[in-house]
Parts: structure tokens; sequence; C-alpha cells
């Protein structure tokens, strides 16, 4: 399954991936609704840095959630993997590309549910409507401190 959030931002690339090398830009960018809580906080610019979010599942389930950065390419891009969490698979590339207002930021993620014969069916209702809420949000945080000094 793929998921794909693309955003135009009237800020230079260094300043949209500065937005996500503050120490506290996974807290700014955990939406309010979400019943999830940052237990360790990953340094993106070291390969191998695992953040760790407790996140809760149909509202009941508690589960811990383990991505480990995988890729940093400044101001281009960087990577996480799931190493334990919800889903069998979990890949999100962070990309910011030029363009002639600014930057485009694109968040990537290719993920597989964790029973893959029911995701086809099981994504577009309780996966994609979640993901596009959420990456909306983030996306106009990020916009709106990358836009504000600038």
């Amino acid at each position: 399954m793929n998921f794909v959030k693309e955003s135009v931002i009237k800020a230079p690339p260094e300043r949209v991936f500065a937005f996500h090398e503050l120490p506290d830009a996974m807290d700014r960018l955990m939406p309010p609704w979400e019943m999830a809580k940052v237990i360790q906080k990953a340094d993106i610019s070291k390969v191998g840095s695992r953040a760790i979010i407790e996140t809760r599942l149909l509202g009941v389930f508690t589960w811990k959630w383990v991505a480990e950065h995988t890729a940093y390419d400044p101001p281009r891009l960087f990577e996480d993997v799931q190493i334990s969490g919800p889903f069998r698979s979990w890949r999100h590339r962070h990309v910011i590309k030029p363009h002639a207002a600014g930057s485009v930021l694109r968040d990537e993620i290719e993920y597989e549910m964790p029973i893959p014969l029911f995701g086809p069916l099981a994504a577009p209702i309780s996966v994609t409507p979640r993901l596009e809420k959420l990456f909306e949000y983030r996306h106009e945080v990020t916009k709106a401190w990358a836009e504000s000094s600038i």
C-alpha cells in the first residue's frame, strides 16, 4: 500500500528541512486528536536513531511504535522505517524539493497491513483517511513554521 502527501511551502528547502531537525519537531507534529505519546525522540541526523511512540489502536489497544531513521540527506530527505508497531511493514520518506514558490514537502509512505489478505479492503476505510488527516495537519504545522520568518 502507498500513501503520498505533497504541499508547496513558500520557504527554501533548507528552512523546511530545519523544521524537522528541531528537538521538539515530533511533539509539534502530533495532532491533539491522536491518542499518542512520544516516549523517545529520534535525532533525524543520526542514522540508526530510534523514536518510540505509544499509540492507541481503535481507541482501546495500546501499542508501542518503534521507528528507526535509515537515511539522512539534508536538505533533500530523511527516512524512517518501522522496527515494531501496528503494521507488518512501514517505510516513510520525507522528501523536500526546490520549487518556484519555495519548496515541495512530500511524504511518501509504503506500508503493509498486519493481515495482508485484508489490506486492500481495510486500508481505504481504516488507514487512508487517518493518514490524510494526520499529514494535512503535519504539513500545515510545518508550513506555518517555515513561512513564519521569511
